[in-house]
């Protein structure tokens, strides 16, 4: 089991976080996601999945849901 942490720019709502995790979740190995909202700032969503996850791939799947990561602790 491994968790990863990216900060989110951009996100704004709860259509926001449902699009994120939406993406996030559709990587093969991901078993959830739980992304914080901060309303115009910072967001953080934490990835839980059964390996590494390449952080690109993270990265791809928030930038598919409209949003930017600025940064990751992977």
């Amino acid at each position: 089991m491994s968790t990863t942490t990216v900060s989110i720019s951009g996100m704004t709502c709860g259509h926001c976080v449902d699009s994120v995790s939406e993406e996030i979740s559709a990587i093969e190995g991901v078993q959830n996601v739980s992304v914080e909202l901060n309303k115009g700032g910072i967001s953080t969503a934490t990835v839980t999945s059964e390996g590494d996850i390449d952080s690109e791939q993270i990265g791809e799947a928030v930038a598919e849901a409209g949003y930017v990561v600025v940064s990751n602790d992977a």
